[in-house]
Formats: structure tokens, C-alpha cells, sequence
């Protein structure tokens, strides 16, 4: 748990800023946020898809590296207050390499399209957008708290793994669901811890993109100006998708032609403390008012959500191949702002097929959670993907234009085309990439294979078009290997664990690369259909797939060529079923069959 900031805030001088301007409205109170007003909440994606785990930012005064790191480029060398991993890596000692992974990684979880940046974090960064990214690489995840596992959800979990007791104690699995567990935090639980941080750390959050007035004491010495304010939405938002631009009372009617004046960083500071009071209380009140929905002790493994904010259908399946019928309520939010959520869940399948197509995706986010033994395809384009706590499973991702993120998974794979993706904490899992940059692994890793990618459905060509994603360049077989210890996550690797760099990944073997292919009844009717991989396969796997075909023809040939009777040619038979079988299953593409058998 971090300390509390120093009360004290820097003096960073700048240029002569106009005089603050009048203090606007009080914000509402917390009473009527709950009811008449959006709510805000912090942006999800920061906190999923923007924490690396390098142990130089996570500190507890971030304070003392930023502050002289924006003395330092905002110099008048740097007018346009613009920075680059070369400069970065200069400014804060740290390998270009190093930068490098933060620029992109902060290019994908940017709340708008920094043209000058680049998608891929080529360009050069606004110091502000730094700063915030910098530091929020302290905060410290949810601690989980304990509780007992329902019994189905022991049967459904691996108890044991062939690496128990190499180097980890602990299975991806069995530290999230095992017996002696903790329980892990809902996305509610997240939402206010998140929010409860940024509340903590506003104050210091403000100094760093405040201009000091030359010649003003007091509160008002510290002005946020028009254009750094908007910037605080990288980490805020409000709930029913508005920016916090545009909720909040200050530059309000303000014309582009003729900035506003400048406001107090403390009237500020004040007005994003009482919002995220009110969501705090909203939070709690709701909680009370139908904590019977927040035993997620219950069994779930149906589908259903855990988390009483999220409306249950989100986490059904559009069209299922499934031999599971349970029936799941559903919750109604309306259009109460304090149930917004621009994420899609798709949680606690079980022996289940499931498919998402572009129309039964709510938002710009899927998460993927606690799912087993279960084929699930994601055919639409999407921003960011999660998957966690998966085991057993064959998970197909099509094209994810921002993030992707697979932690704690066990013998699971993943087919996804996407522009970056972050592996931690997984064992025994094979990564089937179309990637654009290079793929980061993290945490303890174990058995970990990576393959190009491997399939194709009728709308991914046009897919990958949306999400700007490049099928001509695939870094899948150049990993970044961090460190086992991530400084945001107490659950893998308690207090006191030393940090190494993490296991990485080996490549297939090309005669053990097979094409996935994804069933008819998954692929809609369209006028152009992808008709076959669109990322062009390395020249190993592309002969190996060769050979594959001539000997498959071989034995055709071979077979059509003998002369036996009926009773042999039952035996053969008999032979190339098993033979087929022994692969379905040690491939896991059993599950898949038995898929299409209940189809």
C-alpha cells in the first residue's frame, strides 16, 4: 500500500499564464450525482492495459522522478513540450528499448488519436500524457480478499499441473481458484479501489500539469489552463460516455478562437474530489440495496456475470453450440448511470462453444473470464481483449485494434490478430499470432509456445481494415521478456519475492503447426469473404505445411493402392481412427468436435 502523497506540491515556473478565471458552480453534491448527473469513473483501460511491471516507476513518491523530469523538457529547447524514447531514455536513465515499450504502450491506451505519436508510438509523446502514464505505474491492484470456492467451481479446475513445484509453487489456476484462493475482487471492487487512488493522489497529479503563476501566492499560484485539463481524461471519464470535458462546469461555452482563462488547480482539485465522493457513496448504496447479487461465492459457471453493475445478458452467448442449458436472469440497469459500461463479458462457461459477432458486442472491450474446457470465438473488431483464469480452452480473438492482455491461463490457446499483446503469469499455453509489435511477456511463465498465425473467418480481411491492423508485419516470434515480479500485482508474486526476468517462449515446431479452422456456422454470409490466412506464414512453417500435403496425398495414394480384404481394411480403419482421436486429443481440438456434435 503506498504512503500518502507529501502534502507539499512542487513549484514548477513557466510562462507568464493568464489571470484564473471565476470560480465556476459548486459541484453537485453527492446525493443528487447518484441521481440527476453521470458518475464518474476511472478509465478502465489504463489500469488493464497500461501497467508494465519495471520496478523504477513504481514508487512511492512518484513525484521525485517526475517533477525534474518536466523541469527537464519543458525547457525552451522543447517549446512544443514533445518527447521521443530517445530523449525519454535519456531523461530517465533507462535503456531506449525501455522507452520505446512506453511510448507504445501508452499510444495504446491514449483516450484520443495522437497523430504525432503514432499508433505504434514511433513519433513523439505530449509531456503531459508522460507524466500521467508515469505516474500511475504505482498503483498497486486490488488486494484480493478471502473466501471460500464453491464446489462446482473446484471440479471444473485443474487441481495439479505436470510443473507443480518447478520454481512456482502455484499454478496460474490454482492461485485464482484454488481452494485455499483469495477471492478475487468484482469489477466494481476494482472501479472504487481505482477511483479511490486517483482521489488520494489528485493533488499531486494537478502539480505536475500546472502552470505557476509568476507573482501569486496561495491556492491560486497553481492554474490548470483549457488544454492540459482536457488531458485528465486519460485518466477519468463519466459514465454514459462522456468525456470529462464535457461534464465538468470549468471552460465551459468557452470559444476556440479565444481560449479561456486559466482555473485554480485547487477549484480543480475540489470539484474531482466531490465527483468521485458521490460514485464512492452511489457504489456503496447500490451495493446495499441488492447485495444478494454480490455473493459470487455461488456458482457461476454458466455464463452469468459476478458482478451486480454489469447487465447479465452481456455475458450470454449469441449462438451456441453448447451442451449447457442452464438458464441465467437478467438484470435491467435502464439507463441508470451508474451501471454504464462499455466492456463485453464473456465469463464461467464451462464444456461450452460460444460466439460473438460484431452485433452482440457492447463497447469497445471484451473480457474473457473463467471460462474452461470451452471453444470461444470473438469474430468482430474490437479495441481491447482480456483473457484470465482461462484453462483448457481454444479462445479465437479476431482482430483487436488497441490491446491484448492473457494472465493466469493454463493449457489454453489463443488465436488473435492484433496490434500488441501482454502474456503473464501463464503455463503450458500455445500463442497464435498476428502481431505488429513485439509481443510482451511477463511475470512467472511457464511451457509458453508461439506460432503465426493460424486461421481466418469471412469477415477478418475487412476486420483487420477497421482496427488498422497490418497482415503484411508479424513480430510474433520476436518476444519482450520483463521481469517475474509485477509491482501492480500482490496476487502472483507476494512481498519479498526477488525478481528475475521472466521464462519466454519457445516457437513451434513447424511439423507440429496445423491450420485452425473455424466452423461454417460461426462465419456469417458476406459479399467479400476471407478465404484464406491473411498473414503470410514464415518459409519454415509454409514447407512444412507442404510436406504435410504430399505425404497426405502418399497415403491416399497408398491406401487406395492396397489389396486387402474386408477384415483388414476394418483394421485400418480402426488404426487411423485411433491414430485421428490420439491427436484430437492431445491437440485439444476434441473440444471443437464435441462442439459441432451438440451443434
Amino acid at each position: 500500500m503506498n504512503p500518502d502523497p507529501p502534502e507539499t506540491t512542487p513549484e514548477i515556473s513557466s510562462e507568464m499564464a493568464p489571470e484564473p478565471s471565476t470560480p465556476p458552480p459548486p459541484p453537485p453534491s453527492a446525493s443528487s450525482a447518484s441521481i440527476s448527473v453521470p458518475l464518474i469513473r476511472p478509465r478502465r483501460e489504463v489500469f488493464d492495459h497500461g501497467l508494465l511491471p519495471i520496478p523504477k516507476f513504481s514508487l512511492p513518491d512518484p513525484l521525485s522522478l517526475l517533477s525534474p523530469l518536466k523541469s527537464k523538457l519543458s525547457e525552451g529547447s522543447n517549446p512544443g513540450h514533445r518527447i521521443d524514447a530517445a530523449s525519454l531514455a535519456e531523461s530517465l536513465q533507462i535503456p531506449t528499448e525501455t522507452s520505446s515499450l512506453i511510448l507504445q504502450t501508452l499510444a495504446g491506451v491514449l483516450h484520443y488519436e495522437d497523430k504525432d505519436l503514432g499508433v505504434e508510438g514511433q513519433g513523439t509523446a505530449d509531456l503531459r500524457d508522460v507524466l500521467l502514464f508515469l505516474y500511475v505505474q504505482g498503483y498497486k491492484r486490488l488486494v484480493p480478499r478471502a473466501s471460500k470456492d464453491s464446489p462446482l467451481a473446484n471440479e471444473v479446475w485443474p487441481h495439479a499441473s505436470a510443473f507443480d513445484g518447478y520454481l512456482s509453487a502455484l499454478s496460474p489456476i490454482q492461485l485464482v481458484r484454488s481452494n485455499s484462493r483469495k477471492f478475487m475482487p468484482s469489477q466494481s471492487d476494482e472501479e472504487s479501489h481505482q477511483l479511490s487512488y486517483l482521489q488520494k493522489h489528485m493533488a499531486n497529479i494537478l502539480s505536475l500539469l500546472s502552470d505557476a503563476l509568476e507573482g501569486v501566492e496561495g491556492d491560486d499560484a497553481l492554474v490548470i489552463t483549457q488544454d492540459t485539463f482536457g488531458h485528465l481524461g486519460f485518466l477519468m471519464q463519466f459514465s454514459e460516455g462522456l468525456a470529462i470535458t464535457q461534464a465538468s462546469p470549468f471552460f465551459a461555452n468557452s470559444d476556440p478562437d479565444m481560449p479561456a482563462a486559466p482555473v485554480p488547480a485547487s477549484q480543480i482539485h475540489e470539484w474531482i474530489s466531490q465527483q468521485i465522493t458521490a460514485t464512492l457513496e452511489n457504489a456503496n448504496e447500490k451495493e446495499k440495496g441488492i447485495s444478494p447479487l454480490k455473493d459470487t461465492s455461488a456458482p457461476h459457471l454458466s455464463g452469468g456475470s459476478t458482478d451486480t453493475d454489469i447487465t447479465m445478458v452481456d455475458a450470454l452467448p449469441s449462438n451456441s453450440g453448447a451442451n449447457n442449458n442452464n438458464s441465467r436472469g437478467q438484470v435491467n440497469n435502464g439507463s441508470n448511470p451508474a451501471y454504464y459500461r462499455n466492456q463485453t463479458f464473456v465469463e464461467g462457461f464451462s464444456k461450452a462453444s460460444v460466439v460473438k459477432h460484431l452485433g452482440d458486442i457492447k463497447g469497445h472491450s471484451v473480457k474473457v473470464l473463467n471460462c474452461h474446457d470451452s471453444m470461444i470465438y470473438i469474430l468482430a473488431p474490437v479495441s481491447y481483449a482480456t483473457v484470465y483464469g482461462c484453462s483448457d480452452a481454444t479462445i479465437v480473438l479476431g482482430a483487436i485494434g488497441k490491446a491484448v492482455k492473457i494472465e493466469h491461463c493454463e493449457r489454453v490457446q489463443i488465436v488473435v490478430a492484433t496490434k500488441r499483446i501482454c502474456i503473464a503469469n501463464c503455463r503450458e499455453c500455445i500463442f497464435y499470432l498476428g502481431v505488429n509489435q513485439r509481443p510482451l511477456i511477463v511475470g512467472d511463465n511457464h511451457k509458453l509456445q508461439v506460432a503465426p498465425f493460424n486461421t481466418y473467418y469471412a469477415q477478418l480481411g475487412e476486420h483487420l481494415a477497421q482496427s488498422e491492423i497490418n497482415p503484411n508485419e508479424n513480430k510474433w516470434d520476436q518476444p519482450f521478456i520483463l521481469g517475474m515480479v509485477d509491482p501492480h500485482d500482490a496476487l502472483s508474486h507476494p512481498a519479498g519475492v526477488s525478481d528475475a526476468q521472466s521464462e519466454s517462449a519457445t516457437c513451434l515446431d513447424p511439423d507440429l503447426f496445423t491450420n485452425f479452422l473455424i466452423p461454417s456456422w460461426v462465419n456469417p454470409e458476406v459479399s467479400e469473404p476471407t478465404i484464406m490466412n491473411p498473414f503470410l506464414l514464415p518459409e519454415a512453417y509454409r514447407e512444412a505445411q507442404k510436406k504435410k500435403e504430399v505425404n497426405l496425398k502418399e497415403t491416399e495414394q497408398t491406401i487406395r493402392s492396397l489389396q486387402l480384404d474386408e477384415n483388414r481394411k476394418r483394421d485400418l480403419a480402426c488404426a487411423l481412427h485411433a491414430q485421428f482421436r490420439d491427436w484430437l486429443y492431445s491437440s485439444g481440438n476434441i473440444r471443437q468436435l464435441y462442439c459441432l456434435q451438440a451443434d
